[in-house]
């Protein structure tokens, strides 16, 4: 039976929720990967990865994210669910609220984002990156929770670790992207690569810095509406979990 594998961080290694904690360390041909520990959520094996490392050590750009997928991989895990903060580039998907993208543009650029050597080229489908199952568990648990959210919406990934000006937020809104965030890409292409099922649970924080009246986010700002909304993430997956494994174990 494989694992479930959850990217995150900051609150989901709390012990009443997050049980039987026990760190590992998987070799890499890409070198050393975010900090993985395993353990169980709703008595289902998980392997939660930290993506930015216990003390926000590794900015979006510096994430090892070849090597985090590879060891999730390599342990074993049939599906990825990643939690990320993202701003809103939409009046009607307010902070707070959860949004499941089905597509991304990419605005990165100094990221792997394949697996590809010289001797093994890998030309990988993204017309569907994220996994559609995934996303109607998530999307039926909000339901059911009546958590407020949105779906079949365009996450655009930027480079980071700075925050948009306004001309490229409306430059980003006239492209019809709907959310912000900063660590989307590679994740989902290199996941692709490795053929798991990979779905990113939005968290909205902000609405980035488009919206008249309202004051620019800012990184504290960010970790405060995170910290304030920690516990419906953890509702979330602790509703969703035992159905993503009947689903993909």
């Amino acid at each position: 039976m494989g694992l479930i594998g959850i990217i995150g961080g900051s609150g989901l290694e709390d012990a009443q929720f997050f049980r039987g904690a026990k760190e590992i360390t998987i070799d890499t041909p890409y070198g050393s990967h975010s900090p993985i520990k395993t353990g169980t959520i709703s008595k289902v094996e998980v392997a939660l990865l930290s993506r930015h490392g216990y003390n926000h050590e590794h900015s979006p750009s510096t994430v090892p994210y070849k090597a985090n997928i590879f060891a999730l991989s390599k342990i074993g895990c049939t599906a990825i669910v990643a939690t990320s903060a993202c701003g809103s580039l939409r009046e009607e998907i307010a902070p707070g609220t959860f949004s499941f993208p089905d597509q991304f543009i990419d605005r990165t650029t100094k990221r792997e984002q394949s697996y590809t050597e010289k001797d093994s080229l890998i030309h990988e489908s993204m017309a569907e990156p994220f996994d559609a199952k995934l996303r109607g568990i998530l999307e039926k648990k909000c339901e059911e929770l009546k958590m407020e959210y949105s779906a079949n919406t365009t996450l655009v990934t930027i480079e980071g670790p700075r925050f948009s000006t306004r001309a490229e937020s409306e430059l980003l809104r006239s492209w019809g992207c709907d959310l912000i965030n900063m660590t989307t890409v590679p994740e989902v292409c290199l996941a692709k690569e490795k053929h798991i099922p990979y779905q990113v649970v939005n968290l909205v924080t902000d609405y980035d810095c488009w919206r008249e009246g309202t004051k620019a986010v800012t990184f504290d700002e960010v970790n405060k509406i995170v910290k304030l909304n920690i516990e419906k993430v953890k509702k979330l997956l602790t509703e969703a979990l035992p159905e993503i494994n009947k689903k993909f174990k």
